[in-house]
């Protein structure tokens, strides 16, 4: 089976539920819970690998401070590769530290608020924190030299490694023969393709959003966007459509196809959705199956995350 190397961010998420309205200055207003989870996309991905029985390590960056120990310790509960040391046989220096796992003294763990509301959906607050000072020369290339695939999340969050130093890293991965995913984040500075577009001919598969897809080529329709993709040199094209399933258009063809989407009954949040079907995706894709039926897992791996609390509690073994 193929190992995932998963880079991006990760982010302390404190969920806020349910909240009807906004108290007004100076006021407080109940709600029925308030709970911290792990989340960032390269956080959730590699979590639900784990879950879904698929090696993946993280390679990332936290602040020195009690989120970071948080989410470190999560990683680790979780099963996660953070191993803080090479085994001897594979470096011959003893104690060379290969963790992708880097600690920030300059900048705070990120960190969200997330505010869900009676449908599931939510709305939040964002601070980058480490995320944004984490670079290309954090990247541990032993930990790369481990992986069959490399998976890049969270594009736009990344102030410092996106745009130059993404290409930059993308480029090496295929030097070393990896094959490539990306996936990215709601750009509130408006960059989009100005920020992406370099990095367009080192991406295997393209994963992001309808509305992230949207912003980025300035089209509407699925395939009209994948044109747009393509001719800037991404080889496939995966969106996720949200309720109504997801899209891939595979290299060479010249339309996409929808899969449909799995009804759930009981929806109680929505956070890390997309990350899920990505995570999805990523372990159909590791055990060698056709593109078809990794659609078809990615669909059900979301479907799972969003009848449960949080970025990865709803997704199963």
């Amino acid at each position: 089976m193929k190992k995932v190397a998963c880079v991006g961010i990760l982010v302390a998420d404190a969920i806020v539920k349910e909240v009807v309205e906004f108290p007004k200055k100076g006021q407080g207003t109940a709600v029925n819970s308030i709970s911290m989870h792990n989340g960032g996309n390269a956080m959730t991905a590699s979590i639900n690998l784990t879950k879904l029985g698929t090696k993946a390590y993280i390679l990332g960056m936290t602040g020195n401070d009690m989120f970071g120990e948080f989410l470190k310790s999560t990683l680790k509960e979780k099963g996660v590769d953070i191993s803080e040391f090479a085994p001897y046989d594979e470096i011959p220096q003893k104690g060379v530290d290969i963790t992708g796992l880097k600690k920030s003294d300059k900048a705070q763990t990120s960190t969200s608020v997330l505010m869900v509301d009676k449908t599931g959906e939510r709305s939040y607050f964002h601070c980058k924190g480490a995320n944004a000072v984490f670079s290309e020369k954090d990247i541990d290339y032993d930990i790369i030299k481990k992986c069959d695939m490399v998976f890049v999340t969270g594009s736009f969050l990344m102030d410092t490694f996106d745009g130059e130093e993404t290409m930059k890293f993308l480029k090496k991965c295929k030097d070393m023969g990896k094959t490539t995913f990306l996936d990215v984040c709601w750009d509130s500075a408006g960059r989009w393709a100005e920020v992406l577009d370099m990095s367009m001919p080192y991406i295997d598969f393209l994963m992001p959003s309808i509305d992230e897809a949207r912003e980025i080529a300035k089209k509407d329709d699925p395939d009209k966007i994948a044109d747009v993709f393509l001719s800037k040199g991404a080889k496939n094209i995966i969106i996720k459509l949200g309720s109504e399933g997801s899209y891939l258009r595979k290299n060479g063809e010249k339309e996409g196809k929808v899969f449909k989407s799995y009804k759930v009954d009981n929806i109680v949040d929505t956070v890390g959705a997309g990350d899920s079907f990505c995570s999805g995706f990523l372990a159909a894709f590791s055990r060698g199956k056709s593109l078809e039926e990794c659609m078809v897992f990615a669909n059900a791996v979301g479907s799972f995350c969003v009848s449960a609390e949080g970025a990865t509690n709803g997704i199963k073994t």
